[in-house]
């Protein structure tokens, strides 16, 4: 259910108008050759998560924002439309049923080279159809 959710939510973020507008890519890893910015799946792990008649996982996901800028706030507005988009994210996926969603944590770092990473990191809990 990791990689289904993991794909689950990568398509749902590309078919966001907002965010295609604004990011070069949204990609499962990171892109190899993509101009800034772009958001990415950093990193996921699952845990067992079952009910007595259903198979189950709690899924940690982190997504990382990658951009220009060299004001704290240079990707607030675009982290904020990332979060509205995940909060969105439909409960019935094929074949499995987001039970929960919850935002854990975030992380900002200024590079060099004038570029930022925002990583955010969120707790699925799924149950299969």
């Amino acid at each position: 259910m990791e990689i289904a959710l993991r794909a689950a939510l990568i398509a749902w973020l590309q078919a966001d108008p907002v965010l295609s507008a604004q990011l070069n890519a949204v990609t499962e890893e990171v892109p190899s050759r993509t101009a800034l910015p772009w958001l990415a799946i950093a990193a996921s792990a699952s845990a067992d998560w079952s009910a007595k008649d259903r198979a189950g996982r709690e899924v940690r996901l982190a997504l990382e924002l990658h951009c220009r800028g060299d004001r704290p706030d240079t990707a607030a507005s675009l982290i904020g439309a990332v979060e509205a988009r995940i909060a969105a994210l439909p409960a019935a996926q094929d074949g499995f049923r987001i039970i929960s969603t919850l935002f854990l944590r975030a992380r900002a770092e200024q590079r060099g080279a004038n570029t930022r990473a925002v990583l955010i990191e969120y707790r699925f809990r799924v149950l299969s159809d």
